[in-house]
């Protein structure tokens, strides 16, 4: 396990900063999202910040991340601007799909953000389908996908993960279980509950860890992609964490969990507790991160004016990004 003394004061500045602007930002999307601003559903990832920061602080522009519906701290983490996954959801033209996916189809190709995506699974078979072409390219690039428990009950779970075993490909596999699927208890979609578990079945590596401690998926992660970089093949992690925010915003949070749950939930929140180890091991001091405070707090206020200000794409490029260059030349021959 990576003790806290292992990283340098810039790394563990650099992995708070990031869960911080993920939290700031998708506080702010909420806020957005029930003032109207926000067209459609909007899927907070507050709760799960610890995942995507630990994982994505391993990967390189050129490795392939795919995601979900909960996917606006898999972009940020990922390198996606503040401003850019703001002006998605507000459906605006500077937004990183140029305002065509909103919150669940966030793709930014520069950065190895690959998509979302409000379907359950897929991104497991196209995580799995970018090792293969890194590994036909003889790279060590590598390919991740985060779903949620709900996904694992999926045949393209089964797919995925088998596809990747039996070709040593170099994907990784992030289970982000945070007990339910919408409003369905893991408990009551499954006998076994134990994701990490089910790596056995296809004779690869299984790693089951405290999805709201960074230090605890940061080590995870960074063990699985070496493995992957050396062409080892793929390991799955499952990181159980929880989400303290309903579904989706504007839906219902009662009646499924009790107030008791979330609320013992909110007391292990992965950045406060990471905040104050770091405090209390004499690592940063409290100058330090009231400083990145008012950084992220400026960056985030910053990317809400400037998707506000934007223009909503023009109506007469509605058929832009249809088809393909080569498949348009070819309509029009």
């Amino acid at each position: 396990m990576t003790e806290l003394s292992q990283l340098t004061q810039p790394q563990h500045l650099s992995l708070y900063r990031t869960m911080l602007t993920i939290r700031r930002t998708e506080e702010q999307m909420a806020r957005a999202h029930a003032m109207g601003l926000i067209p459609g559903p909007c899927h907070t990832y507050v709760g799960q910040e610890a995942v995507a920061t630990g994982v994505c602080a391993h990967l390189r522009d050129d490795d392939a991340v795919f995601s979900t519906h909960r996917g606006h701290g898999h972009a940020l983490a990922k390198g996606v601007p503040p401003r850019e996954v703001a002006a998605e959801l507000f459906g605006k033209v500077t937004g990183c799909s140029q305002g065509r996916g909103g919150s669940m189809h966030l793709f930014k190709p520069e950065v190895g953000m690959m998509g979302t995506s409000g379907i359950v699974g897929p991104c497991i078979l196209q995580a799995t389908g970018a090792g293969y072409s890194f590994k036909l390219q003889n790279t060590d690039r590598v390919g991740v996908a985060f779903f949620g428990d709900g996904a694992v009950n999926n045949g393209a779970f089964h797919e995925g993960v088998n596809m990747a075993a039996i070709w040593d490909l170099p994907t990784i596999f992030v289970c982000e279980n945070n007990m339910y699927a919408t409003e369905v208890p893991f408990a009551y979609a499954t006998r076994n509950q134990d994701v990490a578990a089910r790596a056995r079945t296809y004779g690869i590596p299984g790693v089951g860890v405290d999805g709201n401690d960074i230090m605890a998926v940061y080590e995870a992660a960074r063990e699985a992609v070496e493995r992957a970089r050396r062409g080892e093949g793929p390991t799955l992690i499952e990181c159980k964490t929880y989400r303290t925010r309903a579904h989706a915003e504007g839906m219902r949070d009662a009646g499924y969990r009790t107030v008791e749950e979330v609320d013992a939930w909110k007391k292990r929140d992965p950045i406060e507790t990471y905040r104050q180890r770091l405090l209390d091991e004499g690592m940063i001091d409290a100058a330090d991160f009231e400083a990145v405070e008012s950084e992220i707090k400026a960056l985030v206020e910053e990317a809400v004016e400037f998707a506000k200000q934007s223009p909503y794409p023009d109506p007469a490029t509605v058929m832009n990004h249809i088809y393909g260059a080569a498949r348009e030349e070819a309509q029009h021959a």
